[in-house]
């Protein structure tokens, strides 16, 4: 039995990916990068290095993200 989202209409995991891309996307393309940038102008390199890390483990988790509604898609679970 599916559960819907009661906004959207969408099934609740579908919903949840979506939430979840867009949470992913704000990260590694506006928070990520002031971050990184803090800690190069503070001549952190350890710090510039780990949000390095965290960026390339973020765009990975996004990709996966990026498949799975690609595959909600497929099966048309982004209609209401």
């Amino acid at each position: 039995m599916d559960t819907k989202h009661q906004t959207t209409g969408l099934e609740n995991t579908t919903f949840n990916i979506l939430i979840a891309l867009g949470k992913e996307a704000q990260f590694l393309y506006s928070t990520v990068d002031t971050y990184k940038s803090d800690a190069e102008k503070e001549n952190r390199s350890d710090l510039v290095d780990m949000w390095n890390t965290i960026k390339q483990d973020r765009t990975r988790h996004l990709q996966m993200l990026r498949e799975a509604l690609a595959k909600e898609a497929k099966q048309e679970k982004l209609t209401q």
